[in-house]
């Protein structure tokens, strides 16, 4: 049985799919403040990149949204409503805009959709988690995944995956001491449960080791078919052991939203921590300086904790921590 496990954290809401036990996709959704995919939002043309073929409209929130296809007899200036194709994407040097494209007529503005609805959407159970109960989500390997993801680093020594993201497409290696005709197909199955778990999307390259025949290469590919659900599309096996899959992409995968502020992942898990810490009342965080300096500037997340401990909340920079060293007393 399958079943969708979801707590609505401070700061962020996490979900994990629990099939038979197991954990097999992971979401997580931040206040960010930027807009949702599916949503239609109104702006204004704020610069032609491509006559005729690609913009950028400013929101009235003033986030800036890549616009493509331009209707014609759109000139800058003009006030639009944009349909979001794709959240934006935090990307090291350069993040990408948010993507959309002009609303069809007689469309009107509203909200993308949250987590929680993504979820009752696909018509799996759906288990509410109090954030002060015992942690379901760590109970099925929530903690392990997000390691995963940060490090980039999956499996054994037998079949191991190493993951890279680059601004064109995420490349998973797949290395280990299997033979290569064992090889092959244990890491292209680790290859699509880790897409799974993890939420990669757009384009995806998976490197396996050369295999001595066409055979060998139709079963490998065969496991991602096996344990990747559709939708997605991929090339066959080249004779250089590579394939590529595409996913549809609407909004940031695990590993990007993990790297992109390690600070801030490591104060919302600190606390997820406090809020379960022994039986409410006054509670001290000691952490990093730089994740006390961020909660205090997020005092509304304090207020929130103090609010469902009952009690003041403490904290206590100590620069000999690292960042996922923080501790509640």
């Amino acid at each position: 049985m399958a079943e969708w496990l979801y707590e609505e954290g401070i700061g962020e809401s996490r979900a994990a799919l629990v099939e038979n036990g197991r954990l097999v996709e992971a979401l997580i959704e931040r206040e960010t403040g930027g807009v949702r995919a599916g949503a239609v939002a109104q702006g204004r043309l704020t610069q032609t990149l491509i006559p005729k073929k690609r913009g950028i409209v400013r929101l009235t929130s003033q986030e800036e949204v890549l616009i493509e296809p331009m209707p014609p007899r759109t000139s800058e200036g003009s006030t639009v409503l944009v349909e979001i194709l794709r959240e934006a994407i935090p990307e090291e040097g350069r993040p990408k805009r948010a993507k959309g494209r002009i609303a069809q007529p007689g469309s009107k503005p509203h909200a993308g959709p949250s987590l929680l609805q993504r979820l009752r959407a696909t018509g799996v159970p759906v288990v509410p988690c109090p954030a002060h109960e015992e942690d379901r989500l760590e109970a099925v390997g929530w903690t392990e995944l997000m390691e995963e993801a940060i490090s980039g680093d999956v499996g054994t020594e037998a079949a191991a995956l190493r993951l890279y993201v680059t601004p064109a497409m995420l490349l998973i290696d797949v290395d280990g001491s299997l033979p290569p005709a064992q090889l092959g197909p244990k890491g292209a199955k680790i290859a699509a449960q880790t897409i799974r778990r993890m939420g990669l999307s757009g384009s995806i390259g998976i490197d396996l080791p050369t295999m001595n025949n066409k055979d060998e290469r139709m079963i490998a590919a065969a496991q991602i078919d096996k344990y990747l659900p559709l939708p997605f599309e991929r090339t066959a096996v080249n004779g250089f052991g590579f394939l590529q899959i595409i996913r549809k992409r609407e909004r940031a995968n695990l590993i990007e939203l993990l790297r992109a502020d390690p600070v801030e992942t490591a104060a919302l898990a600190l606390l997820r921590r406090a809020e379960r810490h022994g039986n409410g009342g006054a509670v001290t965080l000691t952490a990093a300086p730089a994740i006390i300096d961020l909660l205090h500037r997020k005092s509304d997340w304090i207020e929130q904790l103090a609010k469902r401990r009952g009690g003041a909340i403490t904290l206590t920079a100590d620069a000999t921590l690292a960042l996922g060293a923080g501790h509640v007393a």
